[in-house]
């Protein structure tokens, strides 16, 4: 019995919650998640890697509210925490969704406990592609620049997708 039950649930393959028609307006929840890893090019991490929500709409179906934790990985670890607003070009029903949004992010480092100006605060932007993978799933090409434009990071990965 055990083995039946084990093997069915191995079996499942993810399925995101299905949108509630929902109409024009503010709607906040958890409608998804992403992961993520790239690279950052000018400044001090050479890898990093990430998480990203999806925490619902602003105003309308196409700003979204996303925030993020990253990991970057060199010669000392650096942790960055994002909220962001980020405009789909396109309905999620498409098979590319370009977007472009931006936001703030509290970033520090291994020895921020010595470094006066840790944490900081930077402003960021982002613009990426989401492209078709699976009903379920899209993967998501990122470019960040960070820290008003001092850090840039590019990133791929997977995140979940709203409207199957």
């Amino acid at each position: 019995m055990a083995l039946v039950v084990a093997g069915a649930l191995a079996a499942q393959e993810f399925q995101p919650p299905h949108p509630r028609p929902v109409g024009k307006g503010t709607h906040l929840g958890l409608y998804g998640f992403g992961v993520r890893g790239g690279g950052e090019f000018g400044g001090s991490a050479a890898l990093v890697g990430g998480i990203t929500l999806d925490l619902g709409n602003l105003f309308s179906d196409r700003l979204r509210l996303r925030p993020s934790a990253e990991l970057g990985l060199h010669s000392r670890r650096s942790y960055v925490a994002s909220l962001e607003a980020l405009f789909r070009f396109t309905g999620d029903r498409e098979s590319v969704i370009p977007y472009l949004g931006g936001g703030a992010s509290l970033a520090g480092h291994d020895a921020c406990g010595s470094d006066p100006q840790c944490p900081d605060l930077w402003i960021d932007v982002a613009f990426g592609f989401e492209v078709r993978f699976r009903s379920t799933f899209n993967w998501l090409l990122e470019y960040r620049a960070l820290d008003v434009l001092r850090r840039h990071r590019v990133y791929l990965g997977l995140t979940t997708r709203r409207g199957g």
